[in-house]
């Protein structure tokens, strides 16, 4: 970045500021003066004009908390940051880059001032080049003196963001710069304001540019996942309908073996009763053969001669014995044939 180096607190670049954001870790809030995690002022500031300085800062508020040419400024944990919003998104400003008149701010209007601060004259700078090293008091030589009859005025206060406060807020950094287009007109003064403007629009744009290639990357896997998804639902109606054709092939099978075990079954119950029919007609035979044995065995016995009335007295005696034997002559005769 050509003069100046950011380090995006929380929605420029957050892989870069992480340790930046960690360390403004703080909640401030008007009238309270609590520390917590997080960054958040609920109102728009009190802000009062340093005399003999194009800056402003805020009596009220437990923090070194300034705004200067178009964007305020936080002093915390021995790091600068800013932001066009009162209550940011919040960007770390190495100290090689912050503008000279915030550098110029006497310590009596830091409200939290760090421990090295002590000692140090209340109407005057605090003394950066004895605390950053002389590495930096030679990149900013110089920064502590100027013609203090030719400061430069202040820039307008963007008091359009008292509407803005609570949930009504803009977080994105999207919408906070539509509404600043509308509503504020101001161009910063110093170049290391604008580059800092300009570095914040154009992470903007690089951030809309990985938005979308994050949104076409996501729409990609989502389409991905739909086609994954959809191959999966075929595979498994094409599964269901194999499970259905074998269910009903197997069903069909059984069924068949059902109906070939009902006909067995008729079968063997057509065959025994055929057999017990035979079974029946052969006692019948049996039957019928017995009696026309029967009836033949009495046909070819002769009929049995009814013997003659005994006479009384001897004559009667010897007439029934000579019939008697009359008969038996008969039936000799009978069955040699002759008459």
């Amino acid at each position: 970045m050509r003069n100046v180096i950011l380090a995006l607190a929380l929605f420029l670049s957050p892989v870069v500021c992480t340790q930046a954001w960690a360390q403004t870790s703080m909640s401030i809030s008007i009238g309270n003066r609590g520390v917590s995690l997080g960054f958040a002022i609920s109102n728009y500031p009190t802000l009062q004009r340093i005399p003999g300085y194009p800056v402003y800062y805020d009596p009220q508020m437990d923090l070194n908390y300034f705004f200067y040419d178009g964007l305020y400024w936080v002093y915390m944990d021995d790091n600068w940051y800013s932001s066009p919003w009162y209550n940011g998104p919040w960007d770390m400003i190495y100290p090689a880059y912050v503008p000279l008149f915030v550098l110029r701010i006497p310590v009596r209007y830091y409200r939290q001032p760090p421990p090295y601060f002590r000692g140090w004259r209340p109407d005057a700078p605090p003394r950066w080049g004895e605390h950053w090293g002389r590495d930096w008091e030679r990149q900013r030589s110089g920064w502590d003196r100027w013609n203090r009859r030719s400061v430069p005025a202040p820039a307008p206060l963007p008091t359009y963001q008292r509407s803005y406060s609570g949930s009504r807020y803009p977080r994105q950094q999207e919408q906070q710069r539509a509404i600043e287009s509308r509503s504020y007109r101001y161009q910063p003064r110093e170049s290391v304001s604008r580059q800092i403007l300009q570095e914040r629009r154009r992470g903007e744009e690089t951030r809309n540019r990985q938005q979308r290639q994050d949104d076409q990357q996501q729409e990609q896997r989502s389409r991905q996942r739909q086609d994954v998804q959809q191959q999966q639902q075929r595979v498994r109606q094409e599964r269901d309908v194999r499970q259905q054709q074998e269910q009903r092939t197997r069903q069909r099978q059984d069924d068949q073996q059902q109906q070939q075990q009902r006909v067995r079954q008729e079968q063997d119950v057509r065959q025994q009763q055929e057999q017990r029919s035979r079974q029946r007609q052969d006692v019948q035979q049996q039957q019928q053969q017995r009696v026309r044995q029967e009836q033949d065995v009495r046909q070819q016995q002769p009929p049995r001669s009814q013997p003659a009335p005994k006479a009384r007295g001897s004559d009667s005696k010897g007439k029934g014995r000579s019939d008697k034997d009359k008969g038996r002559k008969d039936d000799e005769q009978g069955r040699d044939g002759h008459p």
